[in-house]
């Protein structure tokens, strides 16, 4: 009878000699005669029963001495042998344990269901998984009839011959430890970290099991070195707190509690706000988030739009699955929905981790094919919006242990993880490390923008309205605010071409550009600062000949066809802001100026930066508004902001601008 091997595997060959020679093994010896409970001899049976009660006690090595003396009056008393190749598999005894159940097979390959089975398990445990793949294999190609067990031999046998070529082709992986900063003799977990990579907050787990608590700490990294933890002031209570996300401006804090007063359900999930240095009264995420159900380990998104957590709410297709939720315009949030089949199998997913592009997802999974309990595995978003198939992160940095969750940096360069396994640095018991992500398992390209807004003239912070907009489609990806400090931190994912716009009443507003359009593996991050101009009180008409009243402001999104005066259509977002500015202010008057880099004649550059200053003017007047207010002026290659020996400088000095007269 033909023997078929479903895995493709490039070592099929070996194991199909393997296979053949362990088939003719069994065929030679079958021809033995053997005998069984029914047959072998009535003291060898005897003491074969009381083996399997001592077994059944957990007496394990009365248990062995008992089949064994079976074993010496019945030498192919089969059942003998499958109940010491059982008991040396409870011993721990694995090589023994193969041994047992390999003279099963051979004395009677089908005579056990789960002799196969038992084999495929033994050999996975002892990591030959190239031979645990041809027992599952062989488990499935026999008459067994268990539904389940035949479910679980498809499981084992996927995982095997995943684990078979993992071990093959192992993940470059080199975890650092933290340091004694972060890490110390207490459980350090599930880190959460801002944008700049400088804040990091992270659970501690104190006390004993029965009697233990979890608050959150915070480091600062100075220089490249993690600074002292610090307990979270504010957030932290008698009770636990943990599995938490941070927005990448540091300043929303979303994480789990279980068995709150005033709770939904076993576990919760929780969010604070950092205003002026201070957390705010924590609150719960009501439904349809926090439910009757168990719902933790949450990771909001880069624009704070959506919500990924895991819960084993109705609708889950294992115990645990991933979900998300989308935030309403009110802010209030949407009826969850499941990741799907893709994602969520029949057994747990948990600890997602949405990466700071919005596409890439890392999520732990007892469920699909993996090293061992728990492992990590990252999935990614189609263009239909639908999510990819998952992917191992592959051996070793998944190992047959559970491993913790992941979350990575946004330059998606550095991983960072909480493991108990003793690797170099080990502090205690589980720390916290970080890895350089192997370039295959990283995701798309994504930088920030940070940056600091004051007043131009008292230099004090300022908080203002920022907000971010894709020039190609108009939309608006994010809206804030810059903080006490005046400061703030966006994402941006490299692929778009980016309009920044700040302001705040009583001011003019900032703009910059920020085009990531071209494909690049990493792009530095945007360090600003920005100095909002006030808008002058006195702007009386005093009869003397306009002059400036302002510094001027830079029009960074306003663009026109290469060596023409003609607007593209992508600068009537930035002029419509301009428009806004005029009509909220009517006492405003101002000048457009145009200029231009040195390449080509002077007398044409001026020609050029006049003309265009006039289409800016011309487009103002189309949109309402009059004349009287408006003026215009060319000043060609005369006034450089910056080198024109370069193609960056260049750029710089070819602007359109205006002043308040």
């Amino acid at each position: 009878m033909p023997i078929y091997i479903n895995v493709n595997q490039s070592s099929n060959i070996g194991r199909m000699l393997l296979w053949g020679l362990l088939l003719c093994l069994t065929q030679l010896l079958t021809a033995q005669t053997y005998t069984t409970v029914k047959t072998a001899h009535k003291k060898a049976v005897k003491l074969y029963e009381y083996s399997v009660q001592q077994a059944f006690n957990k007496q394990l090595k009365g248990a062995l001495s008992d089949v064994e003396r079976a074993l010496e009056l019945e030498p192919n008393f089969i059942d003998a042998h499958l109940q010491w190749a059982r008991i040396q598999y409870d011993l721990g005894n694995l090589e023994k344990a193969e041994t047992g159940f390999l003279k099963v097979v051979a004395l009677d390959a089908n005579y056990s269901d789960n002799t196969l089975y038992n084999l495929g398990l033994i050999n996975s445990k002892l990591k030959k998984y190239d031979q645990a793949v041809l027992y599952f294999q062989r488990y499935l190609d026999s008459d067994a009839k268990s539904t389940k067990m035949r479910e679980k031999a498809k499981g084992h046998l996927k995982s095997n011959a995943f684990l078979a070529e993992a071990v093959k082709n192992p993940m470059p992986f080199e975890p650092v430890n933290l340091g004694a900063n972060v890490n110390n003799q207490l459980d350090q977990y599930l880190p959460s970290l801002t944008a700049d990579g400088n804040t990091l907050i992270y659970s501690v787990f104190k006390g004993s099991r029965v009697n233990g608590n979890e608050d959150f700490y915070v480091s600062k990294r100075v220089d490249g070195e993690w600074q002292l933890g610090k307990p979270v002031s504010g957030v932290n209570t008698p009770e636990s707190e943990g599995a938490q996300s941070l927005s990448p401006d540091g300043r929303f804090l979303v994480f789990t509690a279980c068995g709150r007063k005033g709770g939904a359900g076993k576990c919760d999930l929780y969010f604070t706000e950092n205003i002026c240095g201070e957390w705010t009264k924590v609150k719960m995420l009501p439904s349809p988030i926090s439910t009757g159900a168990w719902e933790s380990q949450p990771s909001i998104s880069s624009d704070g739009k959506t919500l990924y957590f895991a819960s084993d709410r109705k609708g889950s297709r294992g115990g645990k699955d991933l979900w998300s939720s989308t935030r309403n315009a009110d802010g209030s949030w949407a009826e969850p929905q499941n990741l799907g089949a893709k994602i969520n199998s029949k057994g747990h997913e948990k600890a997602p981790f949405i990466h700071a592009d919005g596409q890439t997802l890392y999520f732990l999974s007892m469920g699909h094919a993996g090293m061992g309990e728990e492992d990590v595995f990252i999935a990614r978003k189609q263009p239909d919006g639908t999510w990819g198939e998952p992917k191992n992160l592959g051996y070793p940095i998944n190992t047959k242990s559970s491993e913790g969750p992941i979350i990575v940096s946004v330059d998606g360069q550095t991983a960072f993880f909480s493991t108990n396994t003793d690797y170099e640095g080990s502090q205690g018991k589980m720390d916290i490390y970080s890895f350089e992500l192997p370039e295959s398992l990283r995701p798309q390209p994504v930088t920030y923008v940070k940056a600091k807004v004051k007043d131009d003239d008292s230099r004090k912070a300022l908080s203002a309205s920022v907000e971010i907009i894709d020039l190609e489609t108009g939309n608006m990806l994010s809206k804030s605010k810059s903080d006490c400090e005046g400061e703030f931190v966006i994402t941006l994912p490299i692929g778009k071409n980016y309009m920044l716009n700040v302001s705040k009443n009583g001011y003019l507003f900032h703009s910059e550009n920020f085009a990531l359009t071209e494909e690049k593996d990493f792009a530095e991050p945007f360090l600003l600062k920005i100095d909002l101009v006030p808008i002058p009180e006195d702007l009386a008409n005093t009869g003397e000949a306009a002059k400036p009243k302002s510094k001027p402001i830079i029009l960074n999104n306003v663009f026109f066809e290469t060596g023409s005066a003609d607007l593209r259509e992508v600068s009537k977002l930035e002029l419509n802001r301009l428009k806004d500015l005029l009509e909220a202010n009517t006492n405003l008057n101002i000048q457009i100026n145009g200029h231009t880099d040195n390449v080509g004649d002077q007398a044409a550059n001026l020609e050029l930066s006049t003309n265009r200053a006039k289409a800016v003017y011309n487009y103002l007047i189309e949109n309402g508004i009059t004349a009287n207010r408006l003026s215009f002026k060319g000043f060609g290659e005369s006034e450089s902001i910056a080198t024109n020996t370069t193609p960056e400088g260049r750029q710089k000095n070819r602007r359109t601008e205006f002043v308040i007269l």
